[in-house]
């Protein structure tokens, strides 16, 4: 749990009674690589947050796998728009790497939120720089190249080519596997 406190404290710091009352509604699960976290058509009642390891969020289009988003240690991952609205997910979580995992009890975390204000600020500022990280997502594909997404990608997560098979990483470029090789040959 120390992992995720740290994490929390990024954002914003709890009291020690706030830490106690989220460590009673969290459980570790360990999780071996390429199996699913969270399946499609599953209603999302859980945020993840990565002790170690590296999940991707993905969905099918017209058959074709396609990855959404990357998740990698020491941060979180949920099916927000199921967890908000109660209703299926047309996507899935899957496990890239074998990981360790804290499950928070989202139905019981959104009760902490009367008791104590600085949790419910916390999940706050968390949803809302994710928010911001889609928009800048949504952004990069409508307005950079395959080669400033995939540098951009690089920079950010400089282990992600040891971490992620290069078909989820075309996939979420947008690109095929061919294009991202002739990108990686230029860089």
């Amino acid at each position: 749990m120390t992992l995720l406190f740290q994490y929390f404290s990024k954002h914003n710091p709890l009291s020690k009674e706030a830490e106690n009352a989220i460590s009673e509604i969290c459980s570790i699960i360990k999780i071996k690589k390429n199996q699913e976290l969270q399946t499609i058509g599953h209603t999302c009642k859980t945020i993840y947050f990565l002790n170690t390891g590296t999940a991707r969020i993905y969905y099918y289009k017209d058959g074709i796998d396609i990855t959404e988003s990357f998740a990698f240690e020491n941060n979180i991952i949920a099916r927000v728009e199921s967890l908000f609205t109660g209703k299926p997910s047309r996507k899935a979580i899957q496990i890239l790497e074998d990981s360790e995992i804290v499950a928070i009890n989202a139905t019981l975390l959104f009760k902490l939120y009367d008791t104590y204000p600085e949790i419910e600020r916390l999940f706050r500022k968390i949803f809302e720089v994710a928010y911001v990280e889609t928009v800048n997502r949504i952004e990069g594909i409508q307005f950079h190249t395959a080669e400033e997404r995939y540098t951009s990608l690089i920079l950010e997560e400089p282990n992600v080519l040891k971490k992620v098979p290069l078909k989820h990483i075309a996939s979420y470029l947008g690109i095929t596997q061919v294009s991202l090789s002739r990108i990686r040959a230029i860089k």
